[in-house]
């Protein structure tokens, strides 16, 4: 049997953007036994996979190199066909390396990719979106088309979200672990202020985004709004969202669990730009970024903790209108 290790141990969002990998990795290779490596927490999103053998976890907070090093040995013992590697940073390009795998490919950004059979270019800011950058490292084995994001709602997961939907609802991810990410509080109070009362909202988010998100439903005036965060999973979350009228969120993970549900979504862009090519990609999408040139945005490749100039100028020129088309 033909056996694929896929390795993307960076954030929630990458793992969601490397998905297309595992569906046209089992579509042309039905038998195949493929596993994927997170970091742990992440290894939720890919909870009763279908179409993975196993999800492998490194442990990056409690014991890290003694993980890792863990890890390359049980990487070695299972003799892989082929090693993906998206992530560009030395830790996964050792594993990748000392794998022992026939074949190892990776992006040539990575330190160990001169151990690499096959290395691709990746460029960031041409406009090419990270899913296309990700699926040039199986294009030797597959083709070229291109594959949405795609995750999988247990129907557990379904059925705990179903008390949620008997009426229609709009869903928000108000915020971000990146302060320059982030649209201001008064910005989503003005949007939720407006939205008809007639639907639920749900907020949404993790455990530690359920304090700022039960201030925002605190300081809103609208009577049907419901602070979810911390109390959905990642899946579970996912399968509200795909049902949701339409859910806005930051350029964050919600953005691209709406992506992978093929939800309506509207991103909105602070700091950062969709240039990157990390934007939404369903077939409902809305960019809301600010309409002034600004010589300061981007201010980086990820958000900072504050902004740079000290006017946060990328959120608070958005206007209004933006957020109710």
């Amino acid at each position: 049997m033909r056996s694929f290790l896929i390795i993307q141990t960076a954030f929630i969002g990458d793992v969601i953007l490397a998905t297309p990998i595992i569906e046209k990795l089992h579509r042309h290779y039905p038998d195949a036994a493929i596993d994927v490596l997170v970091r742990k927490g992440n290894e939720h999103l890919l909870e009763g996979h279908p179409k993975l053998r196993e999800v492998l976890i490194w442990n990056k907070k409690e014991q890290k190199y003694r993980n890792l090093f863990k890890l390359a040995s049980e990487i070695r013992v299972r003799r892989y066909d082929e090693i993906i590697n998206v992530q560009r940073f030395a830790a996964s390009g050792f594993l990748t390396a000392f794998s022992q795998a026939k074949k190892k490919t990776g992006f040539d950004k990575n330190p160990f990719s001169f151990f690499y059979h096959h290395k691709i270019t990746h460029k960031i800011g041409d406009n090419t979106h990270e899913v296309n950058r990700n699926l040039q490292l199986i294009q030797h084995l597959t083709d070229n088309t291109f594959q949405r994001p795609v995750l999988y709602p247990s129907a557990n997961d379904i059925s705990t979200i179903k008390p949620y939907q008997s009426r229609p609802y709009i869903c928000i991810a108000p915020t971000s672990v990146w302060f320059t990410k982030q649209l201001p509080v008064a910005k989503w109070l003005e949007l939720i202020n407006t939205l008809p009362i007639e639907n639920n909202i749900y907020l949404l988010g993790s455990p530690a985004d359920h304090t700022a998100c039960e201030a925002i439903k605190a300081a809103t005036h609208h009577p049907q709004i419901h602070n979810l965060a911390g109390k959905l999973t990642l899946l579970q979350s996912a399968a509200l969202i795909r049902d949701a009228q339409l859910t806005y969120t930051n350029d964050s993970a919600p953005m691209h669990l709406a992506s992978a549900m093929n939800a309506p979504v509207a991103a909105v862009f602070c700091s950062t730009v969709p240039d990157f090519g990390f934007g939404p990609l369903s077939d409902v999408s809305h960019i809301i970024q600010t309409e002034q040139n600004l010589t300061c945005r981007p201010c980086g490749l990820h958000g900072k903790k504050v902004c740079p100039k000290g006017h946060f100028d990328c959120a608070n020129s958005i206007e209004f209108i933006e957020l109710i088309k």
